[in-house]
């Protein structure tokens, strides 16, 4: 078996740091670097690629509304034309610091209210994907049954299967809104069940107990979630004990 595992890094701004990006690029194989709009500077982007460069871990865009203010968990109406022509400035943006590191942006996954926007929303979806297809043939992220990965496959883009192993899931297979309890996982070892489950047994317990069958290729870890670094180095050490090869699913 093999499993991509990743996490949001470069989320900080200015002096304001959020995660320890520097600890999680030692454990995970595919960074989602913030793009400049929900967070990250030009200062940011460039150490957070640098880093990733030199630790083999894949470069991947993490495009998001221009939602600075909200750290872009808040939705936006915005007309497809010009969402699309903002998710390919991001790409274009974290591409030239991924440039100046020596390796390329590899893939691109929404960020926060877009991330789940592009579950149901059909012009949001396609609006991404179009700001993709215009960069070039990037693989998207993104949660299984989506619109969004609908999009990417009739586009020709290869899309790829996510699952969040510290988010809880309604029944339906979507995300728990963080505005409702149960949001998010904060115990190490339900974390690390939660992994080992998805990556061996293509499932996952959705907040009401449902069993959701859930097959997926990455597996993300939040690098603001509350003890981030002990779930991650937790997760990479029961994977590889269960026989799972870490690996990224683009270079």
């Amino acid at each position: 078996m093999a499993m991509d595992l990743n996490s949001d890094l470069g989320e900080g701004f200015g002096i304001w740091r959020l995660g320890d990006d520097e600890a999680l690029l030692e454990v995970v194989t595919s960074a989602n670097v913030a793009c400049g709009f929900h967070a990250g500077d030009p200062s940011t982007l460039r150490r957070v690629c640098t880093a990733a460069a030199a630790r083999g871990v894949t470069v991947g865009a993490q495009v998001s509304y221009p939602d600075l203010r909200g750290f872009g968990r808040r939705f936006m109406d915005i007309d497809p034309v010009e969402l699309a022509d903002t998710v390919l400035y991001q790409i274009g943006a974290l591409e030239a610091f991924a440039r100046a590191a020596g390796v390329r942006v590899a893939y691109v996954k929404p960020h926060g209210a877009l991330y789940n926007t592009a579950v149901h929303h059909e012009a949001q979806a396609d609006a991404v994907i179009a700001g993709v297809r215009a960069f070039g043939e990037l693989p998207v992220l993104g949660l299984p049954g989506s619109r969004l990965l609908a999009a990417a496959e009739a586009a020709g883009l290869p899309a790829v299967l996510e699952a969040f192993v510290d988010r809880g899931y309604t029944p339906a297979g979507t995300l728990v809104s963080r505005r409702e309890p149960n949001a998010l996982l904060t115990d190490t070892a339900a974390v690390v069940e939660r992994a080992v489950r998805l990556a061996c047994d293509g499932e996952l317990v959705a907040v009401d107990g449902t069993v959701l069958p859930m097959r997926a290729q990455s597996l993300c870890l939040h690098g603001d979630t509350p003890g981030a670094v002990a779930h991650a180095k937790a997760v990479r050490a029961a994977l590889e004990q269960a026989g799972v090869t870490l690996a990224p699913f683009a270079t």
